[in-house]
C-alpha cells in the first residue's frame, strides 16, 4: 500500500511503478493491448451507475463552491457521456498499432538499408482539471501507444476519475498486462503537481497538461522534461465578402455555441467590411438568439445598437463561455494581420467561397489546425478519425494539434547491412 501522507516517497513510488511497467508495454503485442481496452470499455459500461454515483458527488461538491456554469459542464458525466466514453476506447483499439510502423525507408548507394521506425516514449505525465473522461481518454491512447501513463487529475473531479480508473485498472488485468501500466494519483496536495513536474527522477519521459490557463502556464515554467501542451485557445472566425450567408450563420454559431467551455470554441469573430451591410447584423442576431453576448467594436456598435462595447482586452480573452468578441476587418489581409496579432496558435477558421481568399488564409496563418467552411469545434482529435486525442499541442516541436497514438510515439532508425564499414 502506498503512504498518502508522504508525498515525495508516494509520487517516487508511483514513478518507479511506471518505469516498470513501460518495459514490458514496449514490447505488448497488438491483440493483447487491444484486448486490455475492449475489456476497459466494457468495464466502463458495466461500472456506469458507480461512476455516476462518484460524479454526483463531485458535482455537488462543486455546485457548493460556486464554479461557472462551463466548469459544471466540463465536469458533469451522463449515461450518454458514459456511453461515449466507452465507444472512444473501442474506437481506440480499432485504429491500426503505431509501434513498429515504418514511417520511412530508403537504401544508400553502399548498400545499407534504413528504416525510421515508430517507438513508445516511455512513460507519460498527464495533468488535467475538470474533465473526468480525461482518465480514461489519455489512459487508452497512451496503452495503445506502448507508453505507461500517470494519471493527476484536478481534485474537483477525483471522485469521478478514480472510479474510471478502476475500470481502467481491471481492463488490463483481464488482458495480462501490467496494472501500473495506467497509475492515478491518489492525492490531491499540489506537490504531487511539483514532483511531476520534476521529472520523477526520470521516470517521466513527457508532460501533458489539459486543463486552464494558470495549470499549463506552471507546468510550462516548471516542467524539467518535454511538454505537449496548449496554453489557451483563442479561437476566430473569419467570414469573408465571399462567404455564403446561411452556411456562415451555421457555422459562426456552432462554433462559439456548441460547447463554450471547449478550447476549440471561438472567442472572435472577424467579418469582411465589404459585407457590413448584410452579412453583420444576421451573424449577430444568430448568435443573441443562441443566447451568447456579444461584445463589439464602436464602429459595429454605431450599425447595431445596444452591444456590448468591446475594448482590447477582449481580443486576448479566452471566455470559455457564451461570450464572443467582434470586429470589422479590411478582407482577407484585415483577417490575417488581427490572427496573427491576437491568436495563440490553437484553431482558426475561414468561411469563404473565394480559393484565393482560403489560399492566402491557409499560408498565411500558422495556427496548428485551420478549418475552411467548418466550425472550430472540429479542433478535436476523435473528429480527425484519431480515435481521440489526450490534448492539443501548439508547440512547433514534435506534436502539434490534436496528440493522438502517433503524436505518442518517437521512433528510431533500424539500419541493416551485409558487413559494410566505414571509409
Amino acid at each position: 500500500m502506498l503512504d498518502q501522507t508522504d508525498i515525495d516517497g508516494l509520487m517516487a513510488e508511483i514513478g518507479r511503478n511506471a518505469r516498470a511497467a513501460a518495459r514490458p508495454l514496449a514490447i505488448a503485442t497488438a491483440e493483447r493491448k487491444n484486448r486490455a481496452l475492449e475489456a476497459m470499455a466494457a468495464e466502463i459500461l458495466a461500472g456506469s451507475e458507480a461512476i455516476l454515483a462518484a460524479n454526483a458527488i463531485d458535482l455537488e461538491n462543486a455546485r457548493e463552491s460556486g464554479v461557472a456554469a462551463s466548469f459544471l459542464d466540463r465536469l458533469t458525466l451522463t449515461p450518454e457521456r458514459i456511453a461515449a466514453i466507452a465507444a472512444a476506447i473501442r474506437d481506440i483499439a480499432a485504429l491500426p498499432d503505431p509501434v513498429g510502423g515504418v514511417i520511412a525507408a530508403w537504401d544508400r548507394p553502399n548498400g545499407l538499408h534504413i528504416e525510421r521506425v515508430r517507438t513508445p516514449l516511455g512513460v507519460i505525465g498527464v495533468i488535467y482539471e475538470s474533465r473526468p473522461n480525461v482518465t480514461a481518454d489519455a489512459g487508452a491512447l497512451c496503452l495503445k501507444a506502448g507508453n505507461a501513463v500517470i494519471l493527476r487529475g484536478g481534485s474537483d473531479s477525483v471522485h469521478s476519475s478514480q472510479a474510471i480508473h478502476s475500470c481502467l485498472v481491471a481492463g488490463l488485468k483481464a488482458a495480462g498486462l501490467p496494472e501500473h501500466a495506467i497509475q492515478y494519483v491518489p492525492v490531491t496536495d499540489r506537490a504531487a503537481v511539483g514532483a511531476m513536474l520534476s521529472g520523477l527522477n526520470g521516470a517521466i519521459d513527457v508532460i501533458v497538461p489539459r486543463g486552464g490557463k494558470s495549470l499549463v502556464a506552471r507546468v510550462q515554467s516548471e516542467a524539467r522534461v518535454p511538454v505537449f501542451a496548449h496554453l489557451e485557445g483563442l479561437c476566430h472566425v473569419y467570414v469573408d465578402a465571399s462567404a455564403d450567408l446561411a452556411m456562415a450563420t451555421n457555422v459562426v454559431v456552432n462554433a462559439k455555441m456548441r460547447r463554450t467551455g471547449i478550447c476549440g470554441a471561438a472567442e472572435t469573430l472577424l467579418v469582411d467590411r465589404a459585407v457590413a451591410g448584410t452579412h453583420l447584423a444576421p451573424l449577430v442576431e444568430a448568435l443573441q438568439a443562441a443566447g451568447c453576448e456579444v461584445r463589439a467594436t464602436e464602429e459595429i456598435r454605431a450599425l447595431i445598437p445596444g452591444l456590448v462595447p468591446a475594448n482590447e482586452a477582449d481580443w486576448s480573452t479566452e471566455y470559455l463561455d457564451a461570450i464572443i468578441a467582434v470586429s470589422l476587418v479590411d478582407g482577407i489581409s484585415g483577417a490575417i494581420a488581427h490572427i496573427n496579432r491576437w491568436s495563440s496558435s490553437h484553431t482558426e477558421a475561414v468561411i469563404a467561397e473565394d480559393p484565393a481568399v482560403v489560399e492566402r488564409f491557409f499560408n498565411e496563418i500558422d495556427s496548428a489546425i485551420l478549418l475552411h467552411n467548418a466550425s472550430t469545434q472540429f479542433a478535436d482529435g476523435g473528429e480527425f478519425g484519431m480515435g481521440g486525442e489526450i490534448g492539443i499541442a501548439t508547440g512547433k516541436m514534435h506534436a502539434r494539434g490534436p496528440v493522438g497514438v502517433e503524436q505518442l510515439t518517437s521512433f528510431k532508425y533500424r539500419v541493416r547491412g551485409t558487413g559494410q564499414v566505414r571509409p
